[in-house]
């Protein structure tokens, strides 16, 4: 198995993200290569007490820029996305701890 921190690279920072966080269902960013077994596995792993109900994934498209100089184009990598959505008696995860 990978190691959770890994398939888990950070959480996406939305306002839709932010409204979904009340009804227990979160969004990462994750590693390209991950498949939702190991992305329940890892989110189990690095937040021990929550149990995962369903995991939703989608690879979005990386933007092209121009330079702005130039007619040089070059691409943005593509990004994977993890929707994963908890059990009702899973406790909140908490992506941004003070400290």
């Amino acid at each position: 198995m990978k190691d959770p921190h890994d398939v888990i690279i950070r959480p996406v920072v939305s306002e839709k993200s932010y409204g979904l966080i009340d009804e227990n269902v979160y969004t990462f960013v994750v590693a390209p290569d991950a498949s939702k077994i190991e992305i329940r596995q890892a989110v189990e792993a690095i937040w021990p007490g929550r149990k995962v109900l369903k995991v939703n994934t989608l690879t979005r498209k990386g933007k092209s820029k121009r330079g702005r100089r130039s007619a040089k184009t070059t691409k943005l990598p593509d990004r994977k996305h993890a929707i994963v959505t908890l059990t009702k008696d899973s406790d909140d995860i908490e992506i941004f701890q003070a400290g």
